[in-house]
């Protein structure tokens, strides 16, 4: 009897992680694909194959749901690391390689991001992952890509390139700009925000 309590705990424990994350799975999917406003915890637990009870006994609130899932999608969809853009030193080299970079990951995860910042206003436990996570990744990524710029500048032409740096890296920015092609739309950008640097 007691050679078989640590094989049953050990099973029961993966039984937990693999129902854990179905539940975490199926919510992902249906925030992709509906967005969190539409996703109901009946249709989480029926594409998880759980009782709603057991939806909330893995996640007893909103805010371990969206943490868990949040968690999930940025192992499976990294953002590009703004620090990789420190080694191309000319300020035009930066910015096309990260805006480059950064409209991939735009494009590749635009289902997802269209519906996070469409209801983050409507469901107030996503704000906080929203603001920390997806709020300071762009932060830091302006923060790199505009560096160079304002080095050299006053404080006027900082602000025009701080306000286009802001621009150029905005999710519905990318969007216009997505029927040319990542490339393109990157070099077009960058104009934008070395004309703000000149002008």
């Amino acid at each position: 009897m007691s050679e078989k309590r640590p094989y049953e705990l050990k099973k029961r424990a993966v039984q937990v992680e693999e129902t854990r994350r179905r539940i975490t799975e199926a919510t992902v999917e249906l925030h992709r694909t509906v967005g969190p406003a539409a996703t109901q915890i009946t249709e989480i637990a029926r594409r998880a194959g759980v009782q709603r009870v057991t939806v909330y006994n893995h996640f007893p609130d909103e805010e371990a749901l969206f943490a868990a899932c949040s968690a999930h999608w940025r192992a499976l969809h990294p953002a590009p690391d703004p620090a990789g853009w420190l080694v191309d030193l000319q300020p035009g080299e930066r910015l096309r390689r990260g805006l480059g970079e950064l409209y991939a990951w735009y494009r590749e995860t635009e289902p997802m991001l269209a519906n996070i910042l469409r209801d983050v206003d409507v469901v107030p436990a996503m704000r906080p992952f929203v603001e920390e996570g997806l709020g300071g990744y762009f932060e830091a990524a302006r923060e790199i890509l505009g560096g160079p710029f304002r080095a050299t500048l006053r404080r006027r032409p900082r602000m025009r390139v701080e306000t286009a740096v802001s621009a150029v890296t905005d999710f519905y920015v990318w969007r216009s700009l997505a029927p040319l092609g990542d490339a393109d739309a990157a070099d077009l950008a960058a104009r934008f925000v070395e004309l703000a640097a000149t002008g």
